[in-house]
């Protein structure tokens, strides 16, 4: 870094509440880069170790930062019924190759509501024959819930697995219709 500051990454986080439990967001200035499901204190200070070792920065709390408020307020209107599709710019940084070609595809091409099976996922991006490959990509998924994997199910009709829970991937499946809400 030099002397005025230019050149080193800029990183912030919060947790915020959600009908799924707390969520862990952090952004740079490029965008939103990590959700992370059921931030206990000991689940948040794995996931801040890991994203300072990845970008090479320290995370810095806050709750009022222009990075995270678009995130806040979208993911409040989600789960409020009110947004269907997440418009907020993405730091792809920790993610590459093939599990970001992946991603992007789930992201720009799964809509709300709708979901997919993991080897019809592979075939979009050209790998047919990489269901378990789209599968690690799932688990990977830096941006979970925005870059919805909860949509990706197996191709007999299974829930298929979640990095979140079994619990919060049929919650959320339920959220956007896919499921019936559970009676209790």
């Amino acid at each position: 870094m030099n002397s005025d500051g230019q050149g080193q990454q800029h990183l912030v986080w919060t947790v915020v509440a959600t009908d799924i439990g707390p969520l862990l967001l952090a952004a740079t200035r490029d965008g939103l880069v990590n959700v992370v499901f059921h931030a206990t204190e000991a689940v948040r200070d794995k996931a801040l170790a890991r994203l300072a070792s990845r970008l090479g920065t320290e995370p810095a709390e806050t709750e009022d930062s222009p990075l995270l408020a678009e995130a806040i307020r979208q993911l409040a209107a989600y789960f409020g019924g009110g947004l269907r599709d997440f418009a907020l710019p993405l730091d792809w940084s920790l993610i590459t190759g093939f599990n970001r070609q992946v991603l992007r595809e789930l992201a720009s091409a799964v809509p709300y509501g709708t979901v997919v099976g993991y080897g019809d996922l592979a075939g979009r991006v050209g790998q047919p024959g990489a269901a378990q490959a789209v599968g690690v990509a799932m688990g990977s998924n830096p941006l979970p819930l925005v870059v919805p994997c909860h949509r990706v199910i197996e191709s007999d009709g299974g829930i298929g697995g979640f990095g979140g829970g079994l619990e919060t991937k049929r919650k959320l499946l339920a959220l956007e219709g896919v499921l019936p809400e559970p009676l209790f």
